[in-house]
């Protein structure tokens, strides 16, 4: 079968390795410049943080886009399509946009290093926005921060979710460590919204913010969101806003951190934006109808009933107990299988501590990527923490179908442990919907 130009196209991008990193900017500076910096030509938000940026920043891309702004959003990883990683107002890039930008890039990118795969993709996102002329666009950090591709903007907005240790030979082995890298991007005299906790962590955000004479706020002390009693809302105490029935557009308890960071930066944005016109006032209709648009895939998302079967990337240690504790609070009077593949670099055995007891049946997994885990390892540590029975099928698309066969109706499936893994299982239901 002859390829497309856009298979053809996606061939040479997966080529130049999906992890392939250096800690510089220079390469992806120097692809920029000679595109003519198409990073300059609209108002830009930018997010970072180990677990929540990709729905933070939907959150944000979402208000305003509903706000009436044709709106951006870059975000990775993928999980099926690389298309998904662009977006102009929740619509994603076509194939034919892909070759074009993808062929802008490769043509620019004429310097003593070329590129990598992220510092390509993260250029085209930035040529499609300009060629598109976006109003806004917002960006969501790959890894790290200072020296991380996107971070080559002069944005309005900084936003750093929460800090969990990870990718230490890029990022460091502490909170401290990693701090400085996330903080990285924040820049001069302009305001950050930040979700970190700990105190080390804390502190040298602060340091940095201070060096660069930015405003700070910070979650918990400047701005919260909580659950209201016996209803599915929350209120959100902000800067100099308050909305009292916000209804929370993700699934888990965990979001409403994502959403007060999110309203926080939108509450910055339209003050600034109200001094030059009246009209952009940031009310709780604006933020409902905004937050009700955003959709974040992979992210305990339900995609099938009688079984529920939920996919959840649960990458790292503390989104897999952010997962755990989901699980077994939500799903406890249902019998749970869980589908579990996990790279490598991870804290695994930590991960299973936390994930596995809330399972009556596990069926360990492999993405098809080379940093893959042997479901083999998985299962002699899991023993440690389970009596239940376990099954391994190699292939994620068989093993989601085996959990599916011996599930009923009222049992609950839960697919986890890596972005891969999701990505694969993705894929099967959405082609069985084509279908």
């Amino acid at each position: 079968m002859k390829k497309t130009a856009y298979q053809k196209c996606l061939d040479k991008i997966y080529k130049l390795g999906r992890f392939g990193i250096k800690l510089e900017l220079d390469t992806i500076l120097n692809i920029l410049k000679t595109l003519n910096n198409p990073q300059q030509n609209y108002h830009l938000v930018h997010v970072a943080g180990t677990n929540g940026k990709g729905s933070t920043a939907t959150y944000i891309a979402s208000i305003l886009g509903k706000a009436g702004f044709k709106t951006g959003l870059y975000t990775s990883p993928h999980l099926v399509k690389f298309n998904e990683r662009i977006l102009i107002n929740g619509k994603q890039i076509s194939n034919n946009q892909i070759v074009e930008a993808y062929e802008a890039v490769h043509a620019a990118d004429n310097g003593k290093r070329k590129a990598t795969f992220f510092e390509i993709a993260t250029a085209m996102g930035f040529y499609h926005f300009s060629k598109k002329s976006v109003d806004w666009a917002v960006i969501e950090t790959g890894m790290g921060g200072r020296f991380d591709a996107t971070n080559v903007i002069k944005p309005e907005m900084s936003v750093i979710t929460n800090l969990s240790i990870e990718h230490t030979d890029y990022l460091g082995k502490t909170i401290k460590a990693l701090a400085k890298e996330k903080g990285g991007i924040i820049k001069q005299n302009t305001p950050a919204v930040i979700g970190v906790s700990q105190p080390s962590g804390l502190a040298v955000i602060k340091q940095l913010a201070k060096e660069k004479a930015s405003d700070l706020f910070v979650y918990k002390k400047d701005f919260s969101t909580k659950k209201n009693p016996k209803q599915d809302t929350y209120t959100y105490k902000g800067l100099n806003k308050t909305f009292h029935h916000i209804v929370k557009p993700l699934q888990g308890d965990h979001q409403k951190e994502n959403l007060s960071l999110a309203l926080a930066a939108c509450e910055l944005i339209f003050e600034k934006l109200k001094k030059t016109d009246i009209k952009y006032d940031f009310n709780e209709t604006l933020a409902q109808e905004g937050l009700l648009l955003a959709k974040w895939p992979g992210r305990l998302e339900h995609v099938r009933q009688n079984p529920l079967v939920i996919l959840d990337g649960a990458h790292n240690l503390m989104a897999a107990r952010t997962l755990g504790k989901h699980l077994s609070s939500t799903l406890k009077n249902r019998k749970l299988t869980l589908v579990l593949g996990i790279l490598d670099d991870k804290p695994y055995e930590k991960m299973l501590k936390t994930l596995v007891p809330c399972a009556e049946y596990i069926i360990f997994t492999k993405a098809k990527i080379n940093r893959s885990l042997d479901p083999l390892i998985l299962k002699k540590i899991a023993k440690k923490f389970t009596g239940c029975p376990i099954t391994i099928i190699e292939d994620v698309k068989e093993a989601v179908t085996h959990a599916i066969d011996n599930s009923n109706a009222e049992d609950a499936i839960c697919i986890a442990g890596s972005l891969y893994v999701v990505g694969e299982a993705k894929e099967k239901f959405e082609n069985e919907l084509e279908h």
